[in-house]
């Protein structure tokens, strides 16, 4: 594992990585529902984790509702991309700059915006 500073999460305990991930510097996890990060994988500048969301009812906005992040191998997460909470991410895909990722990506999509959304499929080698 490879992790380039400043790096920050809440709790830390909470984040599972496989074999060979980078981690370039700025990012940001939230870490209380859980994030999993598989072998290979590559995650851009000031990216963020989050795993927490807030009740939309107004009376229970202050409760919390953590879900995990799955980001399976060899996964490219460009810069500046969010993920929000209970997304997976399947193997080989990749997550455009600035990307703000609200549902889960299948295996091999390339997804770019926001919300991210596929824009193709990574080519066969």
């Amino acid at each position: 594992m490879t992790l380039f500073p400043p790096f920050t999460a809440d709790f830390g305990k909470n984040i599972t990585l496989g074999k060979r991930v980078f981690i370039n510097s700025g990012c940001r996890f939230q870490d209380h529902g859980g994030i999993t990060i598989g072998d290979g994988s590559l995650i851009g500048h000031n990216v963020v984790i989050a795993t927490l969301n807030h009740d939309l009812s107004p009376r229970r906005r202050a409760d919390m509702h953590p879900a995990p992040v799955v980001i399976r191998s060899n996964v490219w997460v460009g810069a500046n991309a969010t993920i929000l909470p209970g997304v997976t991410i399947g193997d080989d895909a990749v997550i455009g700059a600035a990307s703000v990722v609200t549902k889960d990506v299948p295996a091999g999509a390339i997804v770019v915006g926001s919300p991210a959304r596929v824009a193709r499929q990574v080519p066969e080698d």
